[in-house]
């Protein structure tokens, strides 16, 4: 198994995609640095950010012990997970069959239950206007991705079967469930998969993660807001 004795250094925030890669860090319990990047201030956009993250998104990652000995930078989580992963040989399988089942979910998040989610959030929660169509647009789109996850879940414990990147980065935006009107009734094997997940000690670790500095006052801070939603 592979060790690491510089730490990872993780520039980050306490947001359902920040939270993915600390969650993994915990689980692997390998040395990590966490740097607030403080988006509602724009220092996603220094150039010492950048550099790491030319989409100017959180989270990124440098490892310091990265292919040949050698520093590397990663950005988008979705890659952070699946480089940890295959770095270190745990949560993310050996079998290309069962890699495949992995990638798929994993893509998934990253391609819709994350920004589906976050559109929602958007346009129900920052939008200055309320647009009833975007709002029933989105909130029936979340419905259906929890839908396709209880689905998933049914007769397994973890979405591919064993607990593997493709839970990891989903807990995070899942934690939202009852915001956005989801029922554990309704949805039995989701509402058991977050139970679970919730009670393992790394991801209530990692979800809690940088929170005491955290200050989540995008729906009313107005600078923040032109800062994050009308960049071109």
């Amino acid at each position: 198994m592979t060790t690491q004795t510089k730490p990872i250094e993780a520039y980050s925030l306490p947001t359902p995609n920040g939270q993915k890669i600390h969650i993994l860090l915990e689980e692997l319990g390998v040395p990590w640095n966490y740097h607030r990047i403080d988006i509602g201030k724009g220092e996603q956009f220094t150039p010492e950010f950048l550099a790491i993250s030319p989409n100017n998104k959180i989270p990124a990652i440098v490892d310091p012990e990265g292919p040949g000995g050698e520093p590397i930078s990663i950005f988008e989580s979705g890659a952070i997970l699946k480089y940890l992963g295959l770095k270190f040989g745990q949560f993310y399988p050996a079998d290309p069959r069962q890699q495949v089942k992995v990638d798929e979910w994993l893509f998934w998040q990253v391609g819709g239950f994350g920004p589906m989610l976050g559109q929602n959030n958007h346009f129900n929660v920052y939008a200055p206007e309320k647009i009833p169509y975007a709002q029933k647009r989105y909130t029936d789109e979340t419905h259906r991705l929890f839908r396709v996850l209880d689905k998933q879940l049914e007769g397994k414990d973890f979405i591919t079967g064993e607990y593997s990147i493709a839970d990891i980065a989903s807990i995070g935006w899942a934690q939202g469930w009852e915001r956005y009107g989801i029922s554990k009734t309704e949805m039995p094997n989701f509402g058991a998969w977050i139970d679970r997940l919730n009670a393992r000690p790394a991801v209530e670790r990692g979800l809690n993660w940088g929170k005491d500095t955290h200050v989540n006052n995008l729906a009313t801070d107005k600078e923040a807001q032109k800062i994050m939603f009308n960049q071109r």
